[in-house]
This record gives structure tokens, C-alpha cells and sequence, in this order.
């Protein structure tokens, strides 16, 4: 879950791999470093702790040099140090590497390689990774011929078992990168006489729009131009892309956070995700999905795997696509999806759901789906990613780059597309032209009440003033609210660190109740649908033993003296309020956070994009 990034070409490098390694903080900031290559010495600086430490010790101590390196680590093997962070370098000091993923079988290369003389300098995994290049390397120079970076990292490879992206540079062949990727992400930007090597476009964007996604076990070879090659060493032609957004997009502007910028984005990631795709006749056109009417119409059951916030939008999309189709769905951790041996046959469709579309335990269960004959579909925001290049068809969210690790207008964009899936399977079997319309309708007024409820901002945050201090909260909601409910407790768990637990309402009495008291406040998550009155004796009961509470309700809703404070919500449909409800859940969370003196966008402990199981 590190960010990686690589430069080449006749700028001064240290600029551009700081200035990359920004864009990628999201992605890991326990510690950070860069090696530069100049002629033929290698230049490194690795600090501990976030950005602006590394940022400090090259203003003290400038690398000069127009090739290399950088990297921002999220810790797996090794707490956050100096020692642990990346670049590594072999025992020469002539070669460097950084890496992201997990080299599952590093304890035995490390052993062999600790028998043969190699000392290690530190408790990484990646480590074993630089010694197998220097150790393929020198054996072809001290045997009389050429040293060739290309192949020694070819050699090293095929040694290495689990997931992994890496950049390797070394003073022996100055001007040169070699990249390689397996289950981590890695892309290469194409510029005017310079390249780059980035986890993912966000570092690249500002320098050039051409880009290639590598495939896995691709390796790739700058030296003025590029090669690919494969895992049997052929060279390969892969597809050069165009990015669809703009640096200005991966940039804060005038907001404190990225998460408060992608709160605000939402009216127009909502509408971006439905663009085009809704018909005058009341169903959705997602030609994506590459499937015919015929194929659609023969699932008999559909399977949703994803994690976390996308695991919740998967649940909203569990209620819609059953309501409107009467297909039966089974919302899947993917984490634990390939090792239950889940059940699947050729009439099972499997969507798999993530915002980057390189979460490692997604992909997981992606492929063991497709190895079991279903068909898969994906449902992910990045073009060119993982999950894209490997399913079967898909819808992509259209949401532009989300920057902050607490997911916001992914989820709203990923309801939005699982609701028009809904309506295009509903369309179908059951759900009538009037009604597929009456949904349209509702839906296209989505954006422009998400507007109105950004305008309670500051309402919100007065709330927020409130509660800050509490330690524990509890999100209740029923039916399209409950997985709500589950969204916004983890909100809040990410980025306050305050512990909150969602749960169905009318499981409140089945144990949780014994928790509440006037410290511990109630999210009641109460529109007028059929289950209002339900939800208004939930109240009651929190009420009754002291507890505070705070409702998100619409204006037609009447809640007497129950709720403590009430956030009113536009009406809209039952099935679309998730889409809704959330958001004062999200600047609740938000203002908490910030109140708490929580870092809001790089919360600790977790990355945006998690590329490791």
C-alpha cells in the first residue's frame, strides 16, 4: 500500500520525485526517502515519519541528478524507521530499489542469502529484493561479461513469490529504470524525451496525459525510450492511454482537506456517475456490462464482493437490485470470499466493487470467481486499473481522483451505479416502465439535493462541537439506512478514532442497549418510509435510559422532543436515501476529526489504496 514514483529524463529529479511523492502521501506515510542518480553515484535520502520530513532534509541536503527514485512507506514488515524505509540498497551501495506489496516468501530468500555473506540492514521484506539484483548482477560481471540491470532484475523476479510493484536504479548503468509489477499497481507516463514510473497517475498528470498501465508480470526498461517485456521475456505492445482528468482535480484548492473537497463534490460526482446512462423509458444503458439482454435475463443469483466503504455501498445495492429484479444477492467480504470455497455456478453473476480498482483481497475474489466460471463485472473508479483490465465488463464511477483515504464521494457514486444495475436488471423481470421512470425522476434530482444538504454544513459542525469529546457512538438504521448506518460509524472510526458501531436498529435491544447512557450519542437514521414508526420506538428506547440522540430525517417527519438535534434531509425516495443520508454523516465525522486535531486525510494506521492482503 506504499506509493512509488520514478523519474527520468533532463530535469532535476528530486523536485519532481518530491513533488510526485505529495501526490501519493495518501497511499502510505509512515516514513519516506528518494535515491538520485548522478553519473555514476547514487544519492540517498530516507527519513521517518511523514513528507515534510523528508522535504526538510533535502532542503539541508540536495541531491543533484536527473534519474530516480521515491517512495512513501505504509509499514507491513518493520515498524516506521529510517533504517526500514525505502529506497534499499545493496551491500555496494550501487543499487537501489523501492517496492510496494509483500514478498510472501522473503524469510528464506533472507536465510540463503544471510548464508551466503549478504548483511541486512533492515527488518523490510523488500530488502531481499535489491540483494537478488546486485547478487544476479555481479555473478554475470565477475563471469567476464557485460553487467546488464534488465536481467539481473529479470533473474530476481522469477525468485520472488507474492505481489509486488518495483523501481530498481543503479549507478552501474546511469540514465537507466527498470520497473516490473505482480498484483501491486504500476504505471508508466510517457512524456516529451522523459518518463515516469508512479502506483498511479495522481504524480503523473501534471507532467504528461499519456500513460500506460502495466500488466502483471510486465517489466519495463527506460532508457531513453521504453520496452516492455513479459514473463516469458518477449517484448510486448501495450496500449498508450490518455488521462481523463486534470492536476487541477488531484489539487486541494481552496478546501482545508481533500475529504472535505470530495464531500463538496458530490452533486457533481452523483451526477457524473449517471451521465448519459439514465433512458427516457425508465431504465439505465450501461454498455459496459458487455453482456446481451438474453445473458442478463439467465442470472439466476448475484454475488457483490468488496471491502470496506465499498463493502456498505454493496449492501444498499444488495436492497436495490432484489427489490427491483427479485434476484437473490449475497454481499461478500472479499477478504474472506476465496477462502470459504463459495458456491458458484454459470448462472451466477459476481460484481466486484472498489474505488481504485487494485484492492489486493478484490482482486482475490475476483479471480477465483472467474476460476469457477462465473461471469464478473466490475464496478471501480480508476480507468486502466486491475480490476478493469481483469473483469469480464463494468461500470466505471466517473468520480475523478479521490484523494483522501476516508472514502466519501466514492460511495455515493458507487450507490449511484449499483442503483441504475438495479434498474437495468428490474427493467428486465418485474419493475414496470412506471415505475423505472418514477426512479429516473427521483434520481435525477439526486445532485441538486445533495446541494441543499452541503448548505447545513455549518449546523453540522455546531453538532460536531458538541460531541467531539465523547469516546463511543451508535449509528442506528433500518432497511436502505442500516448499511448507512454501517458507513457512518466507520467514517468516524477513521478519522477521529473514536469508537462507533453501526447496527440495525431493532438490533439495539439484542445488546447494544446495555451501552447507552448520556455518554454515548445515537446516530438515528429516521426518513418517513414504511419502517418511520419502527424507528420512532427505537428512539424511545434510547430516550428512556438517558440517551442523547441525533436524527437524519426528512421534512416531513415529526419527532416530537426525541431527537436532541435533527438534520433534515430532502424527501426522496426510500430506496435513494442512502444516497442522501450519508452525507451529514460524512461532515459529522469530518468536523469531529478536525475538532480532535485528527490528521483528516492520512488518518493513522490506514492507506487509500490497500494492495496488500
Amino acid at each position: 500500500m506504499c506509493g512509488i514514483v520514478a523519474y527520468t529524463g533532463s530535469r532535476g529529479a528530486q523536485q519532481i520525485l518530491v513533488e510526485g511523492l505529495k501526490k501519493l502521501e495518501y497511499r502510505g506515510y509512515d516514513s519516506a526517502g528518494v535515491c538520485i542518480q548522478d553519473h555514476k553515484h547514487l544519492g540517498l535520502m530516507r527519513t521517518k515519519g511523514k513528507l515534510v520530513e523528508l522535504e526538510t532534509a533535502l532542503q539541508a541536503g540536495p541531491l543533484a541528478g536527473n534519474v530516480g527514485i521515491g517512495h512513501t512507506r505504509w509499514a507491513t514488515h518493520g515498524a516506521p524507521s529510517v533504517m526500514n524505509a525505502h529506497p534499499h540498497t545493496s551491500v555496494d551501495g550501487q543499487i537501489a530499489v523501492v517496492h510496494n506489496g509483500i514478498i510472501e516468501n522473503y524469510s528464506i530468500i533472507k536465510i540463503a542469502l544471510e548464508k551466503e555473506g549478504v548483511v541486512f540492514k533492515s527488518e523490510t521484506d523488500t530488502e531481499v529484493i535489491v540483494h537478488l539484483v546486485h547478487k544476479f548482477y555481479k555473478a554475470r560481471t565477475d563471469a567476464g561479461e557485460p553487467g546488464d540491470l534488465a536481467k539481473a532484475v529479470s533473474e530476481a523476479l522469477t525468485h520472488l513469490e507474492g505481489a509486488f510493484g518495483i523501481v530498481v536504479v543503479s549507478s552501474y548503468e546511469p540514465g537507466v529504470l527498470v520497473g516490473a509489477r505482480r498484483g501491486s499497481p504500476l504505471v508508466l507516463g510517457v512524456g516529451d524525451g522523459e518518463f515516469f514510473l508512479a502506483s498511479d497517475v495522481a504524480p503523473i498528470v501534471e507532467h504528461t496525459q499519456k500513460v500506460v498501465y502495466l500488466d502483471d508480470n510486465d517489466m519495463v526498461v527506460l532508457n531513453g525510450t521504453y520496452k516492455i517485456t513479459n514473463q516469458a521475456n518477449a517484448e510486448v505492445r501495450r496500449e498508450v492511454q490518455n488521462i481523463e482528468f486534470s492536476a487541477e482535480q488531484v489539487a486541494r484548492g481552496n478546501f482545508e482537506h481533500f475529504m472535505l473537497k470530495e464531500i463538496f463534490e458530490q452533486p457533481y460526482t452523483v451526477l457524473n456517475s449517471m451521465r448519459g446512462r439514465i433512458l427516457p423509458e425508465g431504465t439505465a444503458k450501461l454498455n459496459g456490462l458487455n453482456l446481451v439482454n438474453q445473458e442478463m435475463r439467465s442470472i439466476q443469483r448475484v454475488i457483490i464482493a468488496a471491502c470496506g466503504t465499498s463493502f456498505y455501498a454493496a449492501k444498499v445495492g444488495e436492497y436495490l437490485i432484489e427489490e427491483l429484479s427479485g434476484i437473490p444477492v449475497e454481499v461478500e467480504y472479499a477478504s474472506e470470499f476465496r477462502y470459504r470455497n463459495p458456491i458458484i455456478t454459470d448462472r451466477t453473476l459476481v460484481f466486484v466493487i472498489s474505488q481504485s480498482g487494485e484492492t489486493a483481497d478484490t482482486l482475490a475474489a475476483l479471480r477465483e470467481a472467474k476460476q469457477k466460471g462465473a461471469t464478473v463485472l466490475g464496478i471501480c473508479n480508476v480507468v486502466g486499473s486491475s480490476i478493469a483490465r481483469e473483469t469480464d465488463g463494468g461500470v466505471y464511477l466517473h468520480a475523478g481522483p479521490e484523494i483522501g483515504v476516508a472514502s466519501t464521494k466514492a460511495f455515493t457514486s458507487q450507490v449511484t451505479v449499483l442503483t441504475l444495475i438495479a434498474l437495468l436488471m428490474g427493467r428486465m423481470r418485474r419493475t414496470s416502465a412506471e415505475e423505472g421512470m418514477k426512479i429516473c425522476k427521483a434520481l435525477a434530482k439526486i445532485p441538486d439535493q445533495i446541494k441543499e444538504i452541503l448548505l447545513l454544513n455549518d449546523q453540522i459542525k455546531s453538532i460536531a462541537r458538541e460531541f467531539k469529546d465523547k469516546e463511543n457512538f451508535l449509528f442506528l438504521g433500518r432497511g436502505y439506512n442500516y448499511p448507512v448506518a454501517l458507513e457512518g460509524a466507520l467514517k468516524l472510526k477513521e478519522i477521529s478514532y473514536i469508537h462507533a458501531e453501526g447496527y440495525p436498529a431493532a438490533e439495539m435491544k439484542h445488546g447494544p442497549i446495555a451501552l447507552i447512557d448520556s455518554n454515548m450519542p445515537t446516530v438515528v437514521i429516521a426518513p418517513t418510509d414504511a419502517l418511520f414508526d419502527k424507528m420512532l420506538s427505537n428512539m424511545q428506547e434510547v430516550k428512556a435510559r438517558g440517551g442523547r440522540i441525533i436524527a437524519i430525517t426528512d421534512a416531513e417527519a415529526d419527532l416530537g422532543k426525541l431527537a436532541d438535534y435533527t438534520i433534515v434531509i430532502p424527501k426522496t425516495l426510500h430506496m435513494l436515501t442512502p444516497l442522501l443520508s450519508v452525507v451529514p454523516l460524512q461532515l459529522l465525522a469530518y468536523h469531529v476529526a478536525v475538532m480532535r486535531g485528527c490528521d483528516v486525510d492520512t488518518p493513522r494506521n490506514l492507506a487509500k489504496s490497500v494492495t496488500v492482503e
